[in-house]
């Protein structure tokens, strides 16, 4: 049986699965729909259509479902709305917003952790024990994939995907997708694969060991999109963790995310950018 607390507000489309815990001045209007064992603190903000799932905890001051920041979309304009997934945490004012597309909602995956501020902007495709530190921001469109830690005060731009198991660094935006596995540490610059994180996914030394080593071929050099296919291709015979970053590469729309002090991989066309200019020697203060 659910709990409503005398203060919260619930519209006469809200469904309530068993053991539901609605706090203090909690408002919920439209079609939302939670699980079984959600809980709202208090002073939460629903807006449907929405769907929570079962052991979701959300803290005050999160706003979910309302309308997206883009211009293009008009208030009353129809929506799939948000759709979130289970054992889920939200804390204290997190947003997520409903989205523009006619039938693909807004989507977080399970046991995401939003931490203070985080937000995920209209359209976005968050996977499953995606980590979101304080303050942390998804553009529109944006689509992150499975395990990815998104350190504080971190931005992820417009429609750019990022890998599974990826990395972001604290305080930094990406506008340029980011391959699986790998630490982004600069605008638009991944420096290493993300060793610790594979680890913790329980990724073999072997598995470990064939990542490392193209991302040594591809990602410290200059080569174009079809010579970084071709050596990704070659080495992710023997390799499922390469033949993952192989099709991220394939499929990808954007640019690519450049190692340390290479240009970022613009399109499946490229030619070799073999007389790019090399990153800038760092300037010694002479004081």
């Amino acid at each position: 049986m659910a709990f409503v607390h005398p203060t919260a507000s619930i519209g006469s489309d809200v469904e309530l699965g068993n053991n539901v815990h609605v706090g203090p001045a909690c408002n919920l209007e439209g079609r939302v729909r939670l699980g079984d064992d959600v809980h709202l603190v208090g002073n939460v903000y629903l807006r449907g259509p929405l769907t929570i799932g079962p052991g979701t905890t959300i803290y005050p001051f999160a706003c979910i479902g309302f309308p997206g920041q883009d211009v293009k979309f008009k208030i009353g304009d129809p929506t799939p709305g948000v759709v979130i997934g289970r054992n889920c945490t939200l804390r204290e004012h997190v947003t997520i917003h409903a989205a523009t597309h006619a039938t693909l909602p807004t989507t977080i995956g399970d046991r995401v952790f939003m931490m203070v501020n985080s937000h995920a902007g209209h359209d976005a495709q968050v996977g499953s024990d995606v980590v979101f530190v304080n303050n942390a921001s998804l553009g529109g469109h944006s689509i992150i994939a499975d395990r990815v830690t998104l350190s504080g005060h971190s931005a992820v731009h417009q429609f750019v995907r990022v890998g599974r198991l990826a990395f972001i660094s604290g305080c930094l935006g990406v506008s340029c997708d980011v391959p699986p596995f790998c630490v982004a540490y600069d605008t638009n610059r991944i420096a290493s694969i993300n060793r610790i994180g594979m680890r913790r996914a329980g990724m073999s030394v072997d598995e470990i060991t064939a990542t490392r080593r193209a991302f040594r071929a591809v990602f410290r050099r200059v080569v174009s999109r079809t010579e970084m296919l071709a050596t990704l291709d070659a080495l992710a015979a023997s390799s499922p963790a390469v033949a993952e970053i192989a099709e991220f590469v394939r499929t990808a729309k954007r640019p690519i995310c450049g190692g340390p002090g290479k240009p970022s991989r613009r399109n499946a066309t490229d030619t070799p950018r073999d007389q790019a200019e090399p990153a800038p020697e760092p300037q010694l203060n002479q004081a």
